[in-house]
């Protein structure tokens, strides 16, 4: 599994946490920045990338992070393709993959400790989807609703 990581300023030292807890598990990942902390960053140009990378498929799963998760959140499911959850537990973290098959999960560097961004990460990272008819059924109808409204843009 490929994984794509980025942050706003908001969300930088929670990135780099999360960046060791990738490599101690083994994971491929590639952090689309920043490359250092800013406090002049904005999430938009770093969930952007990872969002569009992964709605690509260049990428199989993505991670954000930036204050609260929200902004990263509604930024990456703008890009169609993309289930983005923010996720505060393991439990959220788990159902997002279950029920949503989240191909992104955002994070709260303000309101996430570093021992609970692992557990969240690991669960959702570990998590299958449960490709139940009815889970599939719903997830059809939100790639039919999303190219409705792409194509009537």
């Amino acid at each position: 599994m490929k994984v794509a990581i980025g942050s706003d300023h908001a969300g930088f030292e929670l990135k780099e946490n999360v960046k060791k807890l990738l490599q101690e598990k083994g994971y491929e990942y590639e952090d689309l920045g920043p490359e250092k902390m800013d406090p002049q960053d904005d999430f938009n140009e770093y969930g952007e990338k990872v969002a569009k990378g992964v709605a690509s498929k260049k990428y199989d799963r993505g991670i954000l992070v930036c204050g609260t998760g929200m902004g990263m959140t509604i930024l990456a499911n703008k890009i169609p393709g993309i289930r983005a959850a923010a996720c505060y537990d393991t439990n959220m973290a788990r159902m997002s993959r279950l029920h949503n098959n989240a191909n992104v999960l955002t994070l709260g560097g303000r309101i996430t400790g570093k021992e609970q961004a692992d557990d969240i990460v690991t669960v959702w990272l570990e998590t299958p989807f449960s490709d139940e008819e009815r889970h599939n059924r719903r997830l059809k109808k939100l790639e039919k609703m999303e190219k409705t409204v792409t194509n009537n843009k």
